[in-house]
């Protein structure tokens, strides 16, 4: 097993979440949405950062899961004799007037199971990022915590167990059921056991009906399902936004700085997840991340930032948390992200594969037709005009602007999805000036971002160094798999980033130096390459070995350390679980088609 693996399970509600470690330490939490300053930061610090614990001797045995199908994490402690469990969530279910309630609370239902079960409570607060001082003080309803040091900030527990002893951390004898209620807000009505167990059992309704709408696949089904529960709990409801992680900071390789803050919604990301959840057959999640694009974008004229705040904030302030120590010491920490100033021109790519892709599955309901042809429209003069111009390319290099192969790829899969896009509305009158751009773009990517030398695309315009992010010149259309360009192109980025079945996503320096970890979405990026080429069954072998790589509860991070499978980067990351989903579809398509082709040949036998 691994030490120090981010062993965490992930709740929420779609407007904001929180971690629970394998041990049942709730050690990260924004309240009340995602980008709100933390509530508790053990992750973080684990001084200064406050965390809210359940602690038991040690002849104790601790295992957690999830309800099957549901975002209820079950944290089971046993003796052997004396059994509870800890059942973390946090509200979200359907109204009866309609609309879902969500409210910014997590519920923790303590479960007696048998016998006579003992645990202490270590609650700890720290508000606002832990800059200033919080102090908790018992009221008759509830246990206040708050802190004034840097703004006012509260939140309240409520709990059917004595607060006294709670506030002391002393044993608790369980002989019944009970709960922990934390709230941003003072409830109106006061909370009791049966309120809370209503609250647990609409909230696993409702999760077991989301999940009933995933499709189930033969190969794969639990890793795909988690996936998709992962990706739903990054969506913010509120305005259709979608998270790149639920964390800040969590470092990329343990001790060095590339530590970034992932609270916000990434175009590129969060198309790339909107894309997948479609094929899921989620569609009320896409609708409202076009909506949120379209709303993004008032003027015909107006360049679309890398990314945005979930609440449409355009502007995002990078600053450092000094006092915080950082994950297992990795400093700086950092709030906001100064990413938001660069410009990536793969963006537009993106965002058009994504208006075509919801065209074709919303044929018959086309909701703001007319704002996305717009935004079409703008699109491809945006393109037109910067298209040969160097951006800081996906990886956000913060050095000399470059002309990186997959910006240009997807300047052209902008411009091609543009086409499509316009004879799906029949405005035939802008096809010839488009076409001729495709074509224009198309060549000048094959003349220029082909190294004959290494006889495959290369990370940008004249460079020696490969980049894993060119294996999705398949994915977006712009080359055949089985085009000897493209196969070549695996096997030289197989021969030049691939160790021990993980892949750098390049090796060359940047800002920081030699990235020393590997980012996991190129690994399933590769192997999905691999299978499309035809490598099939090795390409299955490295699946079946990056799952192995999860933790306990089959999620996943951004990174992954070379050499002792440890989890890093922010957590649970969407590019992972997007791509996981992507790769296990296809295998079990895969599967599906054999099974059919084997049914097929025994009945005409």
């Amino acid at each position: 097993m691994v030490l120090n693996n981010l062993d965490y399970g992930i709740i929420g509600n779609c407007r904001s979440a929180a971690l629970i470690s394998k041990h049942g330490s709730l050690d990260w939490c924004c309240l009340p949405e995602f980008d709100s300053p933390s509530i508790f930061a053990k992750l973080l610090d684990e001084k200064k950062g406050g965390s809210f614990e359940i602690l038991v001797d040690d002849n104790y045995s601790i295992n957690q899961e999830y309800i099957p199908d549901t975002a209820i994490l079950v944290t089971r402690y046993s003796d052997g004799v004396n059994i509870f469990e800890v059942l973390d969530f946090m509200p979200r279910y359907h109204r009866l007037e309609g609309g879902y309630y969500a409210p910014p609370e997590i519920i923790r239902y303590i479960r007696y199971v048998y016998g006579n079960p003992v645990f202490r409570v270590h609650y700890n607060p720290k508000l606002e990022y832990a800059q200033g001082e919080t102090t908790s003080f018992i009221k008759k309803n509830f246990i206040a915590s708050l802190t004034k040091d840097v703004k006012f900030d509260t939140v309240f527990l409520y709990t059917s167990f004595d607060k006294q002893v709670v506030m002391d951390g002393g044993e608790i004898r369980l002989e019944e059921d009970g709960y922990f209620l934390l709230g941003y807000n003072e409830k109106i009505l006061t909370p009791n056991l049966e309120k809370v167990y209503l609250e647990l059992e609409r909230t696993k309704v409702y999760w077991l009906n989301w999940s009933f709408t995933t499709p189930t696949y033969k190969k794969y089904r639990e890793q795909i399902k988690r996936s998709a529960l992962t990706l739903k709990m990054l969506c913010y409801d509120k305005s259709g936004a979608v998270l790149a992680a639920a964390t800040t900071s969590l470092p990329e390789t343990i001790g060095e700085v590339r530590n970034w803050d992932y609270r916000f919604c990434w175009i590129r990301d969060a198309s790339m997840v909107i894309k997948v959840v479609s094929k899921l057959g989620h569609m009320n999640i896409a609708k409202r991340y076009l909506q949120f694009i379209i709303d993004l974008m008032p003027d015909k004229d107006e360049k679309l930032q890398i990314m945005y705040g979930i609440n449409k904030e355009k502007k995002l302030t990078e600053q450092t948390l000094d006092h915080l120590s950082g994950y297992m010491g990795s400093t700086p920490v950092r709030v906001g992200n100064a990413a938001y100033k660069q410009r990536q021109n793969d963006i537009y790519g993106i965002l058009m594969d994504v208006i075509y892709t919801q065209l074709m599955e919303f044929r018959t309901d086309i909701e703001n037709g007319e704002e996305l042809w717009s935004i079409t429209k703008g699109i491809v003069w945006i393109v037109g005009k910067h298209w040969q111009e160097p951006d800081k390319g996906i990886w956000e290099f913060r050095a000399e602007d470059q002309h990186f192969t997959f910006s240009k790829v997807l300047c052209w899969t902008a411009v091609d999805r543009a086409i499509k896009v316009a004879e799906f509305f029949g405005k035939e009158n802008k096809l010839e000036k488009w076409r001729a751009l495709e074509k224009e773009i198309r060549e000048d990517i094959y003349e220029k971002a082909w190294n004959e030398e290494k006889k495959a695309f290369t990370q940008s315009y004249g460079s020696p160094h490969m980049d894993a992010s060119v294996l999705l010149m398949e994915s977006y259309g712009f080359i055949d798999a089985k085009d000897p360009k493209y196969v070549s192109t695996v096997h030289a980025i197989e021969k030049d980033l691939c160790h021990d079945g993980l892949l750098f996503r390049y090796k060359n320096e940047d800002d920081f130096g030699i990235p020393s970890s590997s980012f996991t979405i190129c690994t399933f990026w590769f192997i999905n390459s691999l299978f499309k080429i035809g490598e099939e069954e090795k390409a299955m072998a490295h699946f079946d070995q990056l799952l192995s790589y999860s933790n306990h509860l089959g999620l996943f991070s951004e990174d992954i350390d070379f050499e002792t499978k440890r989890l890093l980067g922010n957590f649970p990351q969407a590019y992972s679980h997007l791509a996981l989903i992507e790769c296990a579809m296809n295998f079990s398509k895969k599967h599906s088609e054999e099974d059919l082709m084997e049914s097929m040949e025994h009945k005409n036998t």
